[in-house]
């Protein structure tokens, strides 16, 4: 369970009715229904724990480059699911923008991408996928995290590339499998010829 700013809001206002009625009746009275009003919301809000988690990852890439992991999350039956999903990775893996805010009807399917720049070499492990579920009133909501498995493994750097075009149509050209632009046999006799 986890409660929202907005709950605190609403707690909050009820700061006005103990100004006005200074009584611990009051106090005690406000906060009974503040919590009464978070457990509705908690039992009205989706089960974090009956989506369906699927992670595809960029197998490979090069250190500096980027890759993508992507969550596909399925709501199979229940309520609509309103929240937040985070998709942490090592710190290493450079994911940033990993918590993503959507909304899945029962049914329905929903896709978030977080973008992978790895700061350094070798294979980067994803970690948990918490999903928070809100309830309606937005006051509180269900939270669970599971491992979904992924990878990245990050390659080092390949500077050269730029070169890498020139060098080929070299040996293109040694091999013989290339046109190349320079003048064929017989044209050293026209040369010689007296005219």
């Amino acid at each position: 369970m986890f409660v929202t700013g907005r709950a605190v809001a609403v707690a909050a206002i009820g700061l006005i009715a103990v100004l006005l009625l200074p009584s611990w009746g009051t106090a005690w009275g406000w906060l009974a229904v503040v919590t009464i009003l978070m457990v509705v919301d908690v039992t009205l809000s989706a089960n974090p724990r009956g989506v369906v988690v699927e992670r595809q990852v960029t197998p490979v890439v090069r250190l500096g480059e980027s890759g993508i992991s992507t969550l596909t999350l399925h709501v199979p039956e229940g309520p609509r699911l309103r929240g937040r999903v985070r998709d942490a990775w090592t710190p290493t893996a450079g994911a940033g923008q990993n918590r993503h805010d959507l909304t899945i009807p029962p049914g329905e399917r929903r896709r978030v991408r977080t973008p992978l720049t790895p700061i350094r070499r070798g294979e980067r492990r994803a970690n948990l996928v918490t999903i928070r579920a809100e309830g309606p009133m937005g006051l509180a909501g269900r939270q669970a995290s599971r491992e979904v498995p992924g990878s990245l493994l990050v390659l080092p750097p390949f500077h050269s590339r730029k070169h890498l075009p020139s060098r080929l149509a070299l040996l293109r050209e040694m091999d013989g499998r290339s046109s190349v632009m320079t003048r064929g046999q017989g044209t050293e006799f026209d040369s010689l010829r007296e005219y």
